[in-house]
């Protein structure tokens, strides 16, 4: 028995994450080790966007999130900028067909506008052809930030406030929730972080907040079925509180 078949036989398929999120990070660094320039590394972490895209959907996973580009991201040199860009609406129309097959749901997240026009068209498109899928929902967060979502979120209230729709007591969780990009979608149970650091980037800060964190040193490229598998192996090995104590968990699990 390989490693891959050890840890899926370690898998408990009724504790699986119903959401995963994951901060792809270490295209660039695969790419100099390999004395390769960053566009190369990009093309390659496509590649893993692919694989693990079709191992979640395989799994019964119903959400994954992939930090594909961040608000930040537009301060890096053009040249990266546009390369990312193109390999972004050249993934989409390549892996539509492929989507629509496995009944994969493309969502997508950020300030979309701010994307170039072609790249846009590609987006909606996949999105539009992904429709009527009920499997896996795919988010793309591109051009995406948490502090920019909550910002929006913030006006978005407020300018409701001003017109009189609601009032500085009605606002809880659940409407700030509701103004956020991920409206809808339930909060990751656990979010993965590739390429070795330990820092969660300005990404899904107020939907994180009870989700188990699984940091790899393993980089984007290199990040396949068996570290994918090690991911949710870890996952499952843990207890999640939610602020109780693990007798009331465990009484909760009895009953």
């Amino acid at each position: 028995m390989d490693r891959t078949e050890e840890l899926t036989s370690r898998l408990n398929m009724t504790r699986m994450p119903r959401h995963v999120a994951i901060i792809m990070d270490g295209n660039g660094r695969w790419a100099r080790e390999r004395m390769k320039g960053r566009s190369e590394g990009h093309a390659e972490g496509v590649n893993s966007v692919h694989n693990i895209t079709k191992y979640a959907s395989d799994l019964g996973i119903g959400y994954l999130t992939l930090y594909a580009f961040s608000t930040e991201n537009w301060n890096r040199p053009a040249p990266e900028v546009e390369t990312l860009m193109y390999l972004i609406g050249w993934a989409i129309r390549k892996e539509t067909p492929e989507l629509v097959a496995n009944n994969v749901h493309i969502n997508l997240l950020g300030e979309i506008d701010r994307l170039p026009e072609e790249v846009r068209r590609d987006l909606e498109a996949g999105r539009e052809a992904t429709a009527h899928c009920t499997g896996l929902n795919l988010n793309l967060c591109l051009s995406y930030s948490s502090r920019w979502e909550l910002t929006r979120a913030m006006r978005m209230i407020a300018e409701e406030a001003a017109r009189g729709e609601i009032s500085a007591d009605m606002v809880n969780e659940e409407t700030v929730s509701s103004h956020l990009s991920t409206a809808g979608i339930p909060d990751p149970d656990l979010l993965i972080r590739t390429g070795g650091e330990q820092r969660i980037s300005n990404f899904l800060l107020w939907q994180i907040a009870y989700s188990e964190l699984y940091f790899t040193p393993v980089l984007w490229p290199d990040f396949g079925h068996e570290a994918f598998l090690e991911a949710l192996v870890d996952y499952q090995g843990r207890e999640r509180r939610f602020g109780k104590t693990s007798d009331q968990v465990k009484e909760e699990k009895q009953n």
